[in-house]
């Protein structure tokens, strides 16, 4: 019998397991040299086709959930405030609206890119609104141009969730070398590069740079790095703020180092798998994922295909019968506004966003990671064509 096919696993080779025993053996366990290593190198990659941004940092934190939060400390959201987001992502993208008072103010996506509706944005605009969080579902970029053209009319901040967009592009720029306030991204075990746990966030506003990097560990007034580094006595630090436990270790940051030097290979056998599936499931009845712009480049965190009425099971049966041949499935995502307590506290039903709860009821994520063998692939095709044939 064949083993299971798992949904996703990391790539993880002997360089970063030499360069996290190199980070053991060195005493250096908690926010060390690799992790200043790791910020500088995913600034250099990020801004690499973009010389122009000068002023870009990056900030890692020990996950894109406290990324976000601290991003948005650092913009002053705060009590009453209004946040605009899609409710088509994990529910990380809303609660860190929540941890600062906050309210988030979902709305619907384009059933033809799975992202946030820029149109659907500007008509959920108040007086209240004080940022935008776009989510690159998949990793395809949102219609960036759009959002922050909406932004600027408005006054309104933009941070992009970029947790599954890396290396996804927009018109040619990564994404985070855009003009949004901050990127946000997310290093868990499933995503396209891998620490465990851990993000990163990158923005080109000093101000907001200086806030995320004393807010990610207590608010304390010099870096913990330097601290310790220090050949001068530096015993004495001052808390400035209450701030949070959010830094990355050095371990992590190991991992971070050489899958940041892996990304883009791991881009392009990702969009591999993507064009066969895309070939070799044309012809049945269902919808393919949707496509980068012409010369825009797709992550392909995820590859997510949708249901046709004409199709002989429903989304539920299809993953139950793909567990039974031993391929695991999954659902990216259930609509925020469908959950208990974001339907209760915010009084909404499932009908007010009917792009997102369409897309949820036809919505299957196939297996897509760097590991996957030919053989692999072609199981999870025979498997998709026997059920849906």
């Amino acid at each position: 019998m064949e083993s299971f096919l798992p949904f996703a696993l990391p790539d993880i080779g002997e360089e970063e397991i030499a360069e996290v025993i190199d980070s053991l053996r060195s005493g250096w366990l908690t926010t060390g040299p690799k992790t200043k290593q790791f910020e500088l190198e995913f600034t250099e990659f990020i801004g690499a086709k973009n010389k122009a941004i000068a002023q870009m940092q990056s900030i890692a934190v020990n996950s894109a959930t406290s990324g976000l939060h601290l991003a948005l400390e650092a913009l002053g959201i705060g009590e009453g405030d209004e946040v605009i987001t899609t409710t088509y992502t994990f529910t990380a993208t809303a609660e860190v609206i929540r941890y600062l008072g906050a309210n988030p103010v979902f709305v619907d996506i384009d059933p033809q890119t799975l992202n946030i509706d820029p149109r659907k944005i500007e008509a959920a605009i108040t007086p209240k609104t004080k940022a935008v969080v776009p989510v690159h579902y998949a990793g395809l970029a949102c219609d960036m141009d759009e959002i922050l053209a909406i932004a600027r009319n408005h006054g309104l901040k933009v941070v992009e969730d970029a947790a599954h967009a890396i290396p996804t592009t927009y018109k040619g720029k990564l994404v985070g070398s855009l003009n949004s306030d901050a990127t946000v991204y997310s290093f868990y075990a499933t995503k396209p590069i891998a620490t465990g746990e851990g993000g990163m966030i990158v923005t080109c506003n000093p101000e907001i740079a200086k806030r995320c990097r004393v807010m990610r560990l207590h608010g304390i007034s010099r870096d913990a790095f330097d601290r310790y580094t220090s050949t001068k006595p530096s015993w004495y630090y001052e808390i400035v703020a209450p701030g949070y436990k959010y830094n990355m270790t050095d371990v992590s940051a190991s991992l971070g180092i050489h899958q940041l030097q892996k990304a883009w290979n791991f881009q392009k056998q990702r969009q591999e798998i993507a064009d066969y599936y895309n070939r070799e499931l044309s012809s049945l009845p269902l919808r393919l994922p949707p496509e980068a712009n012409n010369g825009d480049i797709h992550a392909w965190h995820l590859y997510v295909i949708r249901l046709d009425d004409s199709a002989k099971v429903d989304r539920n049966k299809f993953i139950e019968k793909m567990n039974l041949a031993g391929i695991g499935c999954s659902v990216h995502y259930i609509p925020l506004h469908m959950h208990p307590y974001w339907r209760d506290t915010y009084n909404l039903s499932p009908e007010d966003f009917p792009e997102a709860l369409d897309t949820y009821q036809r919505l299957i994520s196939l297996p897509i990671y760097t590991k996957m063998t030919e053989a692999d692939q072609e199981r999870v095709v025979s498997a998709v064509r026997n059920i849906l044939s």
